[in-house]
């Protein structure tokens, strides 16, 4: 009986980030004035702050709110810089969602404490769900999607991409995502995938929004990247490097310790641009605690 063929160390290589303990830790973004979305988030959207600080030396203060513990679910990582109190979204980011058993309420709750109501609550065109649309204080628009209970109510970041087939490539390859949906919709001129680790319901997703015939997006300088878990940066930095190869992209850090707190990560950017972190598991409970 002849030997099976050895596997090729790349072939092998490329298996790790499906075999990897990987999940959604945070998302970044700047913010105008830190106590005011703080107090909008907590308020209007029932989020908790998790934890707050202070950094003068660097000129920056941070906030981290979600709906449950970090060490088990997705969060907002705010960030405020000193005597910055406004920010470019840009074209490219659309925005965030939080699942909620009863849009209408939730909308009306909102509109209770002065937010910006940019889509009424109702069905989806051609559809039953349920949704709306808000903005807070500094702008950033998060879609209302009424769901059962969920483990995780902060549900999706959605990004524009200006390849939808390379992106979704990019993110199984280099990240071990899985494709869940993908809808086209030609009457609206635009094409969706959520890609992730767990399906919709149970866990958050990435949106990935093809607007036909648009290629580019400006970034801003507002949105800043999701850090997402890893038990290796260093296995997970040889993946991406070799992925950017072939997709496109680029590591912007390359895998190791911060300095001071000694976390480990590794970070880069996808063909379009859009950045991400990669966190160690182990390290980044540490800090936690």
């Amino acid at each position: 009986m002849a030997e099976a063929a050895p596997v090729a160390p790349n072939a092998e290589l490329l298996e790790w980030p499906k075999k990897d303990k990987r999940r959604f830790l945070h998302v970044v973004y700047r913010v105008g004035d830190l106590d005011r979305t703080i107090k909008f988030y907590t308020e209007s959207f029932g989020m908790k702050l998790l934890r707050k600080r202070d950094v003068p030396e660097e000129k920056y203060s941070n906030a981290f709110l979600g709906f449950g513990p970090e060490e088990t679910n997705f969060v907002v990582e705010l960030t405020y810089n000193y005597g910055v109190s406004s920010y470019d979204i840009g074209t490219g980011f659309g925005h965030f969602a939080i699942a909620s058993p009863d849009v209408y309420k939730l909308v009306e709750d909102i509109r209770a404490k002065g937010g910006n109501i940019t889509r009424e609550p109702g069905p989806v065109k051609g559809g039953s769900s349920v949704i709306a649309f808000v903005k807070d204080p500094d702008g950033y628009t998060f879609e209302l999607i009424q769901r059962g209970p969920t483990p995780e109510p902060l549900c999706q970041v959605m990004l524009r991409v200006g390849d939808l087939d390379r992106s979704i490539k990019f993110y199984e390859k280099a990240l071990g995502m899985r494709l869940l949906k993908k809808v086209d919709r030609p009457e609206y001129k635009y094409t969706v995938a959520m890609v992730g680790y767990a399906e919709e319901h149970e866990t958050t997703v990435l949106e990935l929004t093809y607007n036909y015939g648009v290629t580019e997006y400006t970034k801003g300088n507002a949105y800043a990247q999701v850090a997402i878990s890893t038990d290796d940066v260093y296995k997970s930095g040889e993946v991406v490097n070799l992925v950017t190869q072939e997709l496109g992209g680029k590591i912007t850090r390359q895998p190791g310790p911060i300095p001071g707190i000694n976390t480990k990560i590794t970070s880069f950017l996808d063909p379009d641009g859009w950045k991400t972190v990669l966190v160690d598991n182990e390290d980044f409970l540490r800090e936690l605690k």
